[in-house]
């Protein structure tokens, strides 16, 4: 193959050859046509059979993507990934091919050329295929940019149940548009503009002269449960800790027995700042760097970028069982496709996950990747309690524009309407008063967007303050420098838009302010933990933030409130009770619209609903309860405490066929029973557990405490968690060792006989044999099944979670 040439008719003949040589195919263009898939489905179809990795990225751009041809896509391989960008009215222009070989070479294609028949064949069309060999820097760019363009939070998972909503809005457009049903031309005048990067970072090599670290006590005590939840046979755990407190020394610390380590971000700059960390706690092992070009594969410790993970080639370097421990960075991250799609191809004795930022209510439940497992949680709010992090004065300042009025795109609002509104001189005259007003003397301004960061420091500017917008298009100031200035006292503000999230320090940084909506809970935790490090002269950190009738304005104040709310709690929402020396100002205004807001809030049972079906498009399919509980938005028991039952839910919820729909009135009671009999112990599932393993057939029918004593004895005992939780009081620790006798007298005298007594008539426990009465017509005999164990699967699951619970001080 010639190193570059340009093809300009007939790229099929082309891309037959790569397709049929290629271990990783993945294709970008801006729409897809049936006709197109049509050509390429032969070639696709060999290739996952001979076990290459497919991805495929479209976009929703002007509707010209046809949703039969997503369906054909689909057809060919469940194991091929689509993924379809949202544009919200952006153009999408992107036309790229890029294989790459088993050998490690690859070649890409970028031109003109969408994925349909006359792109492929006959249209006129300008295409370069270029080799690895040419450049390799470039190769490894367009990779990285495929693979962020992929998972881009713009982007959704096509699957039965997406592809149904694109159907639908495909239909909306074109009937209001019916002209363009026309064949569509496909000369395009734009190019993709792809997601916005920071600004390329530099990790430098700095030897570390070793000094002796301890850990503090924050760390000490998440030390000290990690060691508790991995005695108890746990594998996966999570530990929640406030920004500032040392996540990264923490995993450092723990990472010390073990052999090899894994560490995966997102950023290379909190790869560089991890692999120093460790390099100070373990000066004898070796550090590697496993991002772009720098593939440092062998190292004792290895410091991975998600992306560069994310390529298949990358990812089968590593043996599934090459590493002893993982850590995942940041862990909000890693409900996203590309950490699942790592996760899951490792086999590590220990998974963790640490982050400051946990959010169920933000999106997808990172709770699910550790298994539900918390081994510690430290909020910033007890941090501050316990005066490991700096106090605050916050002051809510009213931000009149109607957000009601500005389009919400799903995980934000649009950024031109809201720039109308942001880009006003009488709205910077608002900012410069209330931060004149409230401010100390070091500032970071949060904003919505570059052209908001760029247009207040020019304000300020104006008014005589020294400030910055620093952001990725920024010239003429470095970042270091920037915050060189700022930390010396130089200049007064730095307007940025989500550079400080993660990963960067400025201790002396004494005030916030807020100048965009809260479209993210996690992102506002994660900026206001930027002002609460602890730093000499520093007594507290002012919090400026401008509220409005935004998302989340009526649900973000709760993150300072030392008094988590009871379940029915009538009183306002505006006011929480802050820790000692923290302060909460608001506004009389502020205090009005966010009583009004909590009038409008969003019934209960419509946000189940709607957080359920938001599961259910992520999955392709309707979800298990238990899946409902680890991956839902909403916490599981909310669905039992308002339904009764998982399968009560989906009655209400219109998701169930004529035939479940009268299975489950017919076996109502029988389902109640399950999710609300009393669990002080896992005895009586554990008992339906081994019934449930007799099959749909013969599940129900009588069993004695003797036949069940085997499979409970091995359930109990074959992890150490489950031992330590249910089976560890003086009784039970004689029946460590096996006796059949003593433990069948076990489980005839609690779970048989007590949930026989609580049962309503349901259960029965006469002699030895243990029965279920409940009778039902052969067409349930399989639905009834399936959610007794769904049900039976989610209770145990639930009741051996490790959740750490926050104390908090008084």
């Amino acid at each position: 193959m010639k190193p570059i040439k340009l093809v300009t008719g007939n790229l099929k003949e082309e891309l037959s050859g790569l397709l049929n040589d290629a271990s990783s195919i993945y294709i970008l263009t801006s729409f897809v046509m049936k006709s197109g898939v049509s050509l390429l489905a032969p070639f696709l179809k060999e290739a996952v059979i001979r076990g290459a990795e497919v991805k495929i990225c479209t976009g929703d751009y002007l509707y010209v993507t046809q949703p039969d041809a997503l369906q054909k896509l689909l057809d060919i391989d469940p194991k091929i990934e689509i993924q379809l960008y949202r544009s919200n009215g952006r153009s999408f222009h992107p036309k790229a091919y890029l294989f790459q070989n088993e050998d490690g070479h690859g070649s890409f294609i970028i031109g003109s050329s969408n994925l349909s028949r006359s792109a492929l064949t006959s249209g006129v069309e300008w295409n370069l295929v270029v080799n690895e060999e040419i450049d390799q820097d470039i190769y490894q760019e367009a990779l990285d940019a495929f693979v962020k363009t992929f998972h881009h939070e713009q982007t959704i998972p096509i699957n039965a149940e997406t592809l149904k909503d694109y159907r639908e809005a495909y239909d909306r457009y074109h009937n209001r548009h019916p002209n363009l049903l026309k064949e569509w031309t496909e000369a395009e005048e734009e190019e993709l503009t792809l997601p916005a990067q920071t600004e390329p970072q530099v990790i430098m090599e700095i030897p570390t002269p070793f000094t002796f670290i301890s850990p503090r006590q924050a760390q000490q005590e998440a030390l000290e449960m990690l060691n508790s939840t991995m005695e108890e046979g746990y594998t996966k755990a999570m530990v929640v800790m406030a920004t500032g407190l040392g996540k990264t020394y923490l995993a450092g610390f723990f990472a010390q027995q073990f052999k090899r380590i894994l560490f995966v971000a997102h950023r290379e700059e909190i790869l560089g700042q991890a692999k120093e960390s460790f390099r100070k706690i373990m000066p004898e092992r070796t550090m590697g760097l496993f991002y772009g070009r720098e593939k440092e594969g062998d190292a004792d410790c290895i410091f991975a970028s998600i992306y560069t993970l994310g390529i298949h080639r990358h990812l089968a370097s590593f043996k599934p069982d090459d590493f002893d421990l993982i850590i995942v960075d940041e862990f909000h991250h890693a409900a996203a496709a590309s950490y699942k799609k790592v996760i899951n191809y490792f086999e590590p004795q220990f998974l963790l996950g640490i982050t400051a930022t946990p959010d169920r209510m933000d999106g997808k439940d990172v709770y699910a990747i550790c298994d539900g497992n918390v081994a510690y949680q430290l909020h910033f709010i007890e941090a501050i309690q316990k005066q490991w992090l700096a106090s605050f004065h916050y002051y809510g300042v009213y931000d009149e524009t109607d957000y009601s009025q500005i389009t919400w795109l799903g995980t934000r609002y649009d950024e031109e309407e809201l720039a109308f509104y942001q880009l006003r001189e009488e709205m910077a005259e608002k900012i410069v008063e209330a931060w004149g007003t409230h401010k100390q003397t070091r500032t970071i301004a949060f904003c919505s967007s570059i052209r908001q960061a760029n247009f207040l420091s020019n304000y300020f500017n104006t008014q005589g303050y020294q400030t910055v917008s620093l952001n990725s298009q920024t010239v003429g100031v470095t970042r270091g420098e920037a915050i060189r200035q700022l930390d010396q006292g130089n200049i007064d503000i730095i307007f940025t838009v989500d550079l400080f999230n993660e990963g960067v320090d400025i201790p002396s940084v004494d005030t916030l302010l807020f100048v965009r909506p809260t479209e993210s809970l996690t992102v506002f935790t994660q900026q206001v933990g930027r002002g609460l490090r602890l730093f000499a002269g520093k007594e507290h950190c002012v919090i400026i933030d401008l509220i409005g009738n935004y998302r989340n304005a009526d649900i973000k104040l709760q993150l300072f409130n030392t008094e988590p709310q009871e379940k029915g709690n009538s009183k306002r929402m505006g006011i929480p009770a802050v820790p000692p020396g923290c302060e909460l100002n608001l506004e009389l205004a502020v205090i009005n619209l966010l009583n009004e807001m909590k009038r409008k809030r969003q019934p209960r049972k419509d946000k189940l609903y709607a957080d359920y079906i938001q599961l259910k498009k992520e999955l392709g399919r309707r979800p298990t309860y238990l899946e409902l509980h680890l991956h839902g938005k909403s916490n599981s028991t909310e669905y039992k405490q308002e339904f009764k039952s998982y399968p009560g839910f989906l009655y209400w919820a219109g998701e169930l066929s004529e035939l479940e729909q009268d299975a489950f009135l017919h076996n109502e009671e029988w389902f109640m029973e399950v999710e609300r009999t009393g669990m002080a112990k896992s005895y009586k599932m554990i008992v339906l557990e081994y019934m449930m393993t007799r099959g749909q057939d013969e599940w129900y029918k009588p069993v004695l405490p003797e036949e069940v004593a085997p499979f409970f004895h091995q359930y109990l005992t074959e992890k150490e968690y489950r031992k330590r939780i249910d089976f560890n009081d003086k009784a039970s620790r004689r029946l460590w060792d096996y006796d059949e006798k003593k433990v069948a007298s076990l489980i005839a005298s609690m779970p048989m006989s007590k949930w026989s007594g609580s049962s309503k008539g349901l259960i029965e426990f006469q002699g030895r044999t243990f029965s279920i009465n409940i009778t039902f017509a052969e067409m349930f005999r399989e639905i009834i099944y399936e959610w007794t164990k769904q049900i039976c699967n989610y209770r145990l699951h639930y009741h051996f979670e490790k959740r750490e619970k926050v104390t908090i001080l008084k």
